[in-house]
């Protein structure tokens, strides 16, 4: 970079020294300076070549890496490393500037020392704040006193000095101990747990290696790009298998670091978690215990794999886990749980069926329901020629032939916290419910439109049919739901889709190295995007559904718009397609008698109180260090939730408990079953009884 791009070069040469100085005053600060040995490895020079070659070639966001592009590089990569804004004084960053329009030098040529110095710089910052939080355990905190701490910091200005960062510290330490106190543990326990938590943080960032920085830096140059491309480091390819192997055998949960927590990212379908109902996406897991043990693991700053070691275990045998529940976000009490470890079996994850009953007038309708955890194929068994290998479709179509046999008014398919899974099979269950036609278009970063087509001219089901979603159905899950309405063969209800409408490649970059002495890890990158046969992106909308529930109160916090650079929503050309029976005349009239049937339902109301209050956490920028303060929120917060949830126990007796966790009646389902028999009234109105005759 030439120093003609600098306004003021006086100030870039100043901004060098006093960058130098600070580095290497810093590092040399730390532990046992372990730090200063930091540096990128020769192999890391091969990775970032076929990396940026493979990037720039098949990406599907045209791009190039230039001063703007390292621009964002740095901001991404100063946010990676310090995204509270808890560890760099202003003044650290004022000395990272120099590299602000260096990193795509550090691409390009490649030279890595940039991001390696100021990871340097962190981890120096790391140990100061670990040494200080230890001291203040040594004091007394007056709990009486009424100060409040910020949660989200990542958008405030940075510590000008140490008294201003020291007393950010003292907040967040004193709320570690408020946390503790009222999660009734005594201050030897609570002066244990916080050295062994703090200890711990410096610890694992002194053995951060360069592998680590090196992953690091890719990533915050790919999430740039968009937030579902990512590099996985030789290690962290290995762990990413072992993870996937512990989510089918173990407690079914794929984790990830979030910050200086272990965070549950997505609970495996059939597994005993989802089983138990107990642990759900975006909780926190804090402390760790095994069957016999009464004494827990702070995991709090833990490495990734340090943590799945601990919750790994033999079938049968418990695990025992503490976790901050994510819906109750940065104000949640530590709540223990207990889950039993076992394999998941693929029949477990298989789509499965019931029949719900409403009583309308003098009418009883019959609703057949179909739940689809994940598109799915025994990949195996069909590749040996198997002819009874189980699938989505096949399974689907089965469990339809079964609802027919029990004379069905309507069928919901629910596709609720659905991921997606296999673009094969969500386009033929879809062809279940459609003559013969095109599902979804799918364009690569060349332009190059690929239509994916139900070729089967048979319809396994042809009556009223509603597809139920929520804010985490995805990707394939998608496609199905825009299909269905943009057929018009069905109504979606529920709340607006997660909105991934784009396409991923794994490339191990050890088969494109002809050296392959070293491990070079592995590059998922997106390649295409998917679009409705209507034109329209599923990618960043999502799904809007035909009635929307409104028990999603920010819109922006989950999905693809909670993201950052996710791609935008766009649109090509639509694909000639047959339209089915549900008007806009349909929609408006079940949306009609949904609105008036929830707004004296106090199931539907309590549901959506609590659902609102979750949000309300989740959503606080402050909390109180007043003692009296907390509890009293704590004890509110209970009676809210109590009070609502009085109106949702399911009390019919045959149903099993599991770990005495409360039943509570699927609200959303039962209202959904409500919409599906108006479907079904008003479709039997306006058409001849021959329609109604096919489902029989």
């Amino acid at each position: 970079m030439s120093l003609t791009t600098l306004q003021k070069p006086t100030q870039y040469l100043i901004a060098l020294i006093v960058a130098i100085i600070t580095i290497l005053a810093s590092a040399s600060q730390s532990q046992g300076n372990s730090s200063i040995s930091l540096s990128p490895l020769n192999e890391h020079s091969r990775s970032t070549k076929l990396i940026t070659r493979f990037l720039s070639k098949y990406h599907y966001k045209t791009f190039k890496i230039n001063n703007s592009l390292s621009d964002q590089i740095f901001d991404s990569y100063i946010e990676a490393l310090d995204p509270n804004r808890s560890y760099f004084y202003q003044k650290d960053i004022d000395s990272f500037q120099i590299f602000r329009y260096k990193l795509d030098d550090a691409l390009n040529h490649p030279e890595l020392n940039a991001p390696f110095q100021m990871f340097r710089l962190y981890q120096a910052r790391v140990d100061e704040r670990a040494l200080y939080a230890l001291g203040l355990l040594k004091e007394k905190f007056n709990f009486s006193i009424n100060e409040k701490l910020i949660i989200d910091r990542s958008k405030l200005d940075w510590a000008v000095d140490k008294d201003e960062l020291d007393e950010i510290w003292r907040k967040r330490v004193k709320n570690d101990v408020l946390a503790l106190r009222l999660a009734e543990k005594d201050a030897g326990e609570i002066k244990d747990t916080l050295v062994k938590r703090y200890k711990g943080i410096a610890k694992r960032s002194q053995q951060i290696d360069a592998e680590d920085v090196y992953q690091l830096f890719i990533n915050a140059f790919a999430s740039t790009l968009e937030p579902h491309t990512n590099y996985l480091s030789p290690r962290t390819s290995e762990n990413f298998e072992i993870r996937m192997s512990l989510s089918l055998e173990g407690i079914g949960a794929l984790l990830r670091t979030d910050g200086e927590y272990t965070l549950v990212e997505k609970i495996i379908p059939g597994g005993p978690a989802d089983l138990c109902g107990l642990l759900h996406a975006t909780d926190r897991i804090v402390g760790i215990a095994q069957q016999n043990e009464k004494e827990f693991n702070d995991v709090i700053g833990w490495r990734l794999e340090e943590v799945v070691e601990q919750i790994r275990g033999t079938k049968d045998t418990k695990v025992k886990l503490q976790i901050l529940p994510g819906k109750e976000g940065q104000t949640a009490k530590i709540k223990e749980i207990h889950i039993t470890r076992d394999k998941i079996k693929l029949e477990e994850q298989a789509a499965r069926s019931e029949v719900i009953e409403i009583h309308d007038e003098s009418k009883v309708f019959k609703i057949g329901v179909i739940d689809i955890p994940a598109f799915y194929i025994d990949f195996a068994a069909y590749q040996r020629g198997e002819s009874d290998y189980r699938s989505t479709t096949r399974d689907v179509d089965n469990l339809i032939k079964q609802l027919k046999s029990e004379k069905i008014d309507a069928l919901i398919l629910d596709l609720r916290s659905n991921g997606g899974g296999s673009l094969t099979e969500a386009t033929q269950v879809t062809g279940l419910f459609i003559d013969e036609g095109p599902i979804v278009q799918v364009r690569d970063s060349n332009g190059h439109i690929e239509v994916h087509r139900d070729l089967n001219t048979n319809i396994s089901y042809q009556g009223p049919l509603i597809v139920l979603v929520d804010r985490f159905s995805a990707s394939a899950s998608e496609i199905l739901a825009s299909a269905i309405q943009d057929y018009h063969r069905g109504m979606v209800v529920g709340e607006t889709t997660f909105g991934k409408g784009t396409v991923q490649q794994l490339v191990d970059l050890n088969n494109f190295d002809s050296t392959r002495d070293e491990k070079l890890g592995q590059l998922k990158a997106t390649i295409a995007q998917y679009f409705r046969i209507n034109g329209g992106s599923t990618q960043h909308r999502g799904v809007v559904p035909d009635i929307d529930f409104h028990t999603n109160f920010t819109s922006d916090e989950y999905g693809e718009r909670a993201l950052k650079n996710a791609l935008p929503w766009t649109s090509i050309s639509p694909i000639s397609h047959h339209y089915g029976f549900i008007d806009e005349q349909i929609i408006k009239n079940t949306a009609s008698m949904h609105d008036s049937r929830i707004k004296v339902d106090d199931k539907f109301n309590s549901l959506v109180n609590i659902l609102q209050l979750d949000s309300e956490l989740r959503n606080k920028k402050t909390i109180s260090l007043l003692e009296s303060t907390r509890k009293k929120e704590y004890e509110k917060i209970e009676s809210i939730r109590a009070a609502n949830q009085k109106f949702l126990k399911n009390t019919e007796a045959n149903l099993n408990k599991l770990d005495d966790d409360e039943q509570y009646i699927d609200v959303l389902l039962d209202e959904t079953a409500h919409i599906a028999t108006d479907l079904a009234k008003f479709l039997k109105s306006h058409r001849s009884n021959s329609f109604v005759d096919q489902n029989h």
